[in-house]
């Protein structure tokens, strides 16, 4: 066992980490012995060829480091299908954009859930950019799917290029954005670098921030109505209502739809939250040292919720609902899917479903602490937030 009791990695993977930890020693070289977090982040996870995101190891699932909500079975697509139909339906030529395809579960279970209701998109493109995922993914639709379902797939390597009708869907990926780490000293605003010690081990040093910086907690200060305590550590990401408006902006009729964990932000920003939500994920354990064995685990923070509904809205999109993961999953087609594990002969098969539905809903699961938000533009998915709303508390 390592640092933290985490799992040894074997020599291969600790000579991959090592390959990383030189190329992000050389990038804080280049810049003057310093970098923002935001970009060790990035580098750390997109790095081509050597970051986690990047490399071939397996992510998801008992066999990776976390298991994401499509992993469990296909409960989660198919509600997501049926909160999203009404829109696929209504719309001529209706696409479907998923960030960040994970290991392609989701894609499979969508795309057969959807051609049962038959509302099938003309188009089913991921957005993925790694390599090594986007490979998986492919073997695994076109092994899963009808060859005439899989020639309705795509991947891209950005944002569509012109304007586009139908729905946007991102699991798990606002968490995994390159934050920016934040913090407050006497009154002013420090943004966290990483730098290297006298041994050329990783450290954090803070340098004032830019005005982009200093503005997003100032803005934060403002809606939570106080300012935040001195020390006080954080992430924010000043970027995200250009990453909105860059992946969404040519949505011109459709959804988008947004499930992470996080919070509004005056749950957020809570004062006892002092050093921030950083959260690294390494063989199903959580831990929260970003500098351990960079290439090898996760790095991620919570998401801010309000940030979302304000960038949303000022990319022009009208605000749909905020509710709980288990809210939306029960307004939509829930029950259904209970009943139908509850009536599964197959002793080993009904207990894996129903152990499905129980870490989707229940609160210490993945229930409570996963949210989902909706945006649209001339369409209606009021219908998909019919249970839970909390928009109240953002």
């Amino acid at each position: 066992m390592s640092t933290f009791g985490l799992p040894e990695p074997g020599g291969a993977a600790r000579e991959h980490s090592a390959r990383l930890v030189e190329f992000l020693k050389a990038a804080i070289r280049h810049e003057r012995g310093a970098i923002p977090f935001a970009r060790f982040m990035e580098l750390a996870l997109y790095a081509p060829g050597l970051g986690y995101y990047s490399a071939g190891a397996s992510k998801f699932g008992e066999a990776g480091d976390f298991v994401t909500s499509p992993e469990l079975g296909n409960v989660f697509a198919e509600c997501v299908c049926e909160a999203v139909s009404p829109v696929l339906r209504g719309l001529p030529h209706p696409g479907f954009l998923e960030l960040g395809g994970g290991s392609g579960a989701f894609a499979v279970a969508f795309l057969q859930h959807a051609e049962r209701l038959g509302v099938l998109p003309e188009r089913y493109a991921i957005l993925e950019p790694s390599a090594d995922l986007r490979q998986r993914q492919q073997q695994r639709l076109r092994e899963q799917l009808p060859p005439a379902v899989f020639a309705r797939c795509d991947w891209l390597d950005g944002p569509p290029e012109g304007e586009w009708s139908g729905v946007l869907f991102a699991n798990e990926v606002l968490d995994a954005l390159p934050t920016t780490r934040f913090a407050t000293h006497d009154g002013e605003v420090y943004e966290e670098f990483v730098s290297l010690d006298a041994n050329g081990g990783f450290i954090r040093v803070d340098q004032p921030a830019d005005a982009l910086v200093r503005a997003a907690v100032r803005h934060i200060e403002r809606t939570i109505g106080a300012p935040l305590p001195d020390g006080y550590r954080s992430e924010v990401l000043p970027q995200l209502p250009y990453w909105i408006q860059a992946i969404g902006g040519l949505l011109k009729h459709g959804a988008m739809l947004f499930v992470d964990y996080g919070y509004p932000r005056r749950e957020f920003y809570l004062p006892e939250r002092s050093d921030g939500t950083l959260i690294c994920h390494y063989r199903h354990r959580a831990h929260g040292d970003p500098f351990f064995l960079p290439g090898l685990q996760d790095i991620t923070a919570f998401v801010d919720f309000t940030a979302l509904a304000e960038a949303g809205t000022n990319a022009g999109f009208d605000f749909a609902g905020y509710c709980s993961q288990s809210s939306f999953l029960i307004a939509n087609g829930l029950p259904q899917r209970i009943a139908e594990a509850e009536a599964v002969i197959d002793d080993r098969e009904r207990y894996r479903r129903v152990n499905e539905i129980r870490k989707l809903t229940m609160p210490g699961e993945m229930g409570e602490r996963f949210q989902v938000m909706g945006f649209t533009r001339d369409v209606d998915l009021s219908a998909a937030f019919a249970f839970g709303e909390l928009s109240r508390r953002l």
